[in-house]
């Protein structure tokens, strides 16, 4: 990953984003030596949206298993097929 002062993404925001289309990495932008945020391309921003959304569906499947809101899956299969039907 490379790392980019604020000062210099202002300055040279079209070599910047030209570099990172380039290499399909991030840039970590920094404002008086502290980290302060992340330029990613686009695609790479979707592909993580793409993955905390799956991620999201994981951590309620664990939570409902915790909270013992399961069903059997032939009542499942009831269920979807009232609500089909």
């Amino acid at each position: 990953m490379k790392t980019e002062l604020v000062t210099t993404l202002k300055r040279q925001a079209t070599r910047i984003l030209a570099d990172l289309h380039e290499s399909g990495g991030s840039v970590l932008i920094t404002e008086h030596g502290a980290p302060s945020a992340y330029l990613v391309d686009v695609s790479g921003y979707e592909m993580m949206q793409n993955r905390m959304k799956i991620l999201e569906g994981i951590a309620r499947g664990e939570r409902a298993i915790l909270e013992q809101r399961t069903v059997t899956h032939s009542e499942a299969k009831r269920r979807l097929s009232q609500w089909l039907t």
